[in-house]
């Protein structure tokens, strides 16, 4: 049983008062603005044409091991640290079943979803694994955040549990349940190539836009790789995601990799903004912090605060529309050793959300809605000597504005006149804690030389910011 016998009478009157407050809710406007395409191609718009920063976090098996209090105070943390989109597993594998022991599909058939009559938390009877997704989402909802999601995760279709029938099915009734809620973004795939089971992956986003074309759809890949490689042309794909890996430079060496990039994720960013027709694109999943290099050896050096923003940083100045972050115990929510533990977790969820990258993403986010964000474009031209892999240099512009992020903080030199007005203000602004520190005005012509803050290290990461006076 879900809930001790005693209490059944509590929380019923609990669940009646939750009701109340959830159509309270709802009559005041909670629902969240539809997201579109921005007219350049390039961002992510809300219906009324507002910049939509997407700064997501990988909670993938949310569904599965949280309770419901347990989800409240992940969102909370989430939402309080600008978190705007949750990416998650709606079907991890076949034999999915959740923290109250309700599996999602009977007999392990995706075609043939697990749905009882009724949602009431207070009987166990009626309250299913849907049930609980559907409270997910919604409480996301009330805290205004989106939630990704990804049907079934790459590996079970690949293993030959999904036909093509059985996928289309699935697909509908995914896309009928949840086509009328606010909160929706559809992640087909699942850490796969595109070209593993390819008619599958084609028929659920197809399906899913046929039904559901209220919502934006794209594809999540394999490491290394790009929905930009099988799906580019398809017109239910809306904007393009990366998965740059967990790989470091030394690491990424395989022959059996598409790309040969290391740490350089602003090399797919690239790769995708070239491309025709115009799409946005985002990597969706980088390196995450508190994870080994390579993923699975235990043994190896973790990835850090530094690590993720310097890929956050990197990524947006290249092009992309936003950024996801993610922490080892959290996108698994570990709550202790078990067969499906993996890449060796050191805590609980409930510490690794606290991880300070974490805290540290919403500074990205604040500065790119401070600007004209749709109007930025990605100008390497700015920078007179870029630098190669840590002290790479990455710069985008719009009319009045220059970005330049720099990882180690070392000198370096911009090309100037290349915005608006004879002169600039210039500034430095961290990313470790979101505090500007003014340098001064320049003439805005000729070459001028910037030295920031510190003695170069890795991880003395700043943005030089010049504004048009």
């Amino acid at each position: 049983m879900k809930y001790n016998a005693m209490h059944k009478g509590l929380i019923i009157v609990f669940c009646c008062l939750m009701a109340m407050s959830a159509c309270k809710t709802v009559k005041e406007g909670n629902e969240l603005p539809d997201l579109k395409v921005s007219a350049n191609g390039r961002f992510i718009a809300t219906k009324d044409e507002k910049p939509f920063f997407w700064l997501g976090d990988t909670g993938w098996l949310l569904f599965n091991k949280l309770t419901r209090e347990e989800t409240e105070t992940y969102l909370e943390d989430r939402k309080q640290k600008g978190f705007n989109v949750i990416q998650v597993m709606v079907l991890h594998t076949v034999e999915a079943v959740n923290v109250y022991g309700d599996s999602a599909l009977v007999k392990k058939d995706v075609a043939n979803p697990k749905v009882t009559e009724g949602n009431d938390f207070a009987n166990a009877e009626q309250y299913d694994f849907w049930d609980h997704i559907d409270f997910v989402i919604k409480k996301a909802e009330e805290k205004g955040i989106y939630m990704a999601l990804v049907p079934v995760w790459g590996g079970n279709v690949k293993a030959g549990h999904v036909s093509q029938k059985q996928g289309e099915k699935y697909a509908a009734f995914l896309a009928n349940r949840y086509k009328n809620q606010s909160n929706i973004i559809w992640l087909n795939g699942g850490d796969i190539k595109g070209s593993d089971s390819l008619a599958v992956w084609k028929t659920i986003g197809k399906t899913i836009n046929e039904i559901d074309d209220k919502h934006l759809i794209t594809f999540h890949p394999r490491g290394r790789t790009s929905s930009s490689d099988w799906f580019h042309n398809e017109k239910w794909l809306d904007f393009n995601m990366v998965q740059s890996g967990h790989k470091s430079y030394e690491q990424d060496t395989s022959a059996n990799e598409t790309r040969h990039f290391g740490e350089d994720n602003w090399k797919f960013i690239n790769d995708d903004y070239r491309l025709k027709p115009t799409k946005p694109t985002i990597d969706g999943e980088p390196s995450y912090e508190g994870i080994p290099h390579g993923l699975h050896d235990s043994l190896a050096t973790r990835w850090t605060a530094d690590d993720v923003r310097r890929y956050g940083y990197w990524s947006v100045l290249a092009g992309a529309f936003g950024y996801t972050y993610g922490q080892n115990e959290v996108m698994q929510m570990h709550k202790g050793f078990s067969a499906s533990t993996s890449f060796g977790p050191r805590e609980k969820w409930s510490v690794g959300m606290k991880a300070l990258g974490s805290s540290q993403m919403i500074h990205l986010k604040n500065l790119m809605l401070s600007k004209a964000f749709f109007d930025f474009v990605p100008d390497q031209s700015l920078i007179l000597d870029q630098g190669v892999r840590y002290n790479y240099l990455l710069a985008t512009k719009s009319k009045n504005t220059v970005l330049v992020y720099t990882y180690t903080g070392r000198n370096f030199k911009v090309s100037m006149g290349k915005i608006a007005g004879d002169h600039v203000n210039a500034s430095w602004y961290s990313p470790r804690d979101g505090k500007s520190i003014i340098i001064g005005v320049f003439e805005n012509k000729g070459e001028q030389a910037f030295n920031p803050p510190a003695e170069p290290k890795d991880g003395n990461d700043w943005v030089l910011v010049l504004d048009s006076k």
